[in-house]
């Protein structure tokens, strides 16, 4: 069993690096996209495998904890959940390097020289966000209940059970950010699109041409079936996961389609423990457990699950100080599957930004 540390990143939008924009801050992870000639040096001395001119950018991820679009904090001001971050990029790296092996595309990541920091090479998303499911559970199974049946341009059976293995994987994009003016979509973040969509609209949805359509959906099949066997070797279940895409050019100048963020997480993920669903029970390996326990200590569920009840929710979460005992289970949780898909404990920070700031500043030349 590992030791569990207490050390947590909850800040990670305030080191002092060169950049060339602003630094750009997500619920999780934060980007500094670094000067022409920082990016050149780094390049040039470290030798990443891609164009000269290249725009880099240093991307750290926090410990912070997200889950219904908020984000929360626990009992005596524990303002993340630990090793999480490293888990994270842990877990990403072990699938994009055996995405690559397998011969399917390279991810944007070119070094981690950090537990919770990459440098990346600067892609051009595209604004989709393509969940694949291989089981019908979560939001998939509450629409299903309700009568819903068609699904991306796909149609589901009549008779599903909750938790039941897909005939198929069933593939649901949505929209990354709000998208203006696309006939047909509505004006706001997170609309389901389907593949009469994607058809239309493929220029303003950032493909290159229209051909690049099944090579999105290629990688992301592949991928998929790649984690989903290597899961299946030490007994666990992959249900679900998102992807995300963009260009960028390789050594040789050409552009390539590849692998973005961060990929079969137990974060962004819903993994199941494979002993357990044989005899007819879930136990998650993933968030989906943290939600659950959420879930059950709200007191209005309708809070959490109602997208039209955002601002409240929001408030509720700035103010909320959860049990402790959520988010260092959340600990428990993500080191122990990452520690199994990676074949060894993951190294945990003890003293993450001193060692951070040490990096930037001794290694990388860049504060």
């Amino acid at each position: 069993m590992f030791a569990m540390s207490t050390a947590v990143l909850s800040t990670n939008h305030d080191f002092a690096i060169r950049t060339c924009e602003p630094v750009h801050s997500g619920k999780v992870r934060s980007v500094y996209w670094l000067t022409a000639e920082d990016s050149e040096r780094l390049i040039k001395h470290r030798g990443y495998a891609v164009p000269d001119d290249s725009s880099l950018a240093v991307m750290i991820v926090s410990d912070r904890l997200s889950a219904f679009d908020c984000i929360w904090r626990g009992e005596d001001q524990l303002l993340g959940v630990p090793g999480k971050g490293a888990v994270l990029n842990a877990v990403s790296q072990h699938w994009f390097k055996a995405f690559a092996e397998a011969g399917l595309a390279r991810s944007h990541i070119l070094e981690a020289p950090h537990p919770l920091l990459w440098v990346v090479q600067r892609a051009r998303p595209v604004r989709i966000e393509a969940i694949a499911r291989q089981y019908i559970t979560g939001s998939l199974w509450r629409d299903y209940v309700s009568g819903q049946r068609s699904f991306g341009g796909f149609t589901l059976p009549d008779n599903l059970r909750e938790n039941q293995r897909l005939p198929d994987l069933l593939v649901t994009p949505s929209s990354k950010g709000i998208l203006q003016g696309l006939a047909g979509i509505p004006e706001t973040d997170d609309v389901n699109l389907s593949r009469g969509d994607l058809d239309r609209h493929w220029e303003a949805l950032g493909f290159q041409c229209s051909g690049d359509l099944g090579r999105y959906e290629q990688l992301l099949r592949q991928g998929f079936d790649v984690i989903s066997s290597q899961l299946g070797q030490i007994d666990q279940l992959f249900v679900d996961t998102k992807f995300e895409f963009g260009y960028a050019e390789n050594n040789k100048g050409e552009t390539e389609l590849i692998y973005m963020d961060e990929v079969g997480t137990p974060d962004s993920s819903r993994i199941w423990d494979g002993a357990a669903y044989v005899k007819k029970r879930v136990v998650e390996n993933s968030k989906e457990g943290f939600r659950q326990d959420l879930l059950r200590w709200v007191p209005d569920r309708d809070l959490l699950l109602n997208k039209n009840r955002m601002k409240e929710r929001l408030a509720f979460a700035a103010n909320a100080e959860l049990p402790r005992k959520f988010l260092m289970d959340v600990s428990t949780t993500y080191r122990g599957i990452a520690e199994v898909i990676i074949g060894r404990p993951v190294g945990i920070p003890e003293q993450p930004r001193e060692q951070i700031n040490d990096l930037l500043s001794a290694e990388l030349g860049l504060i």
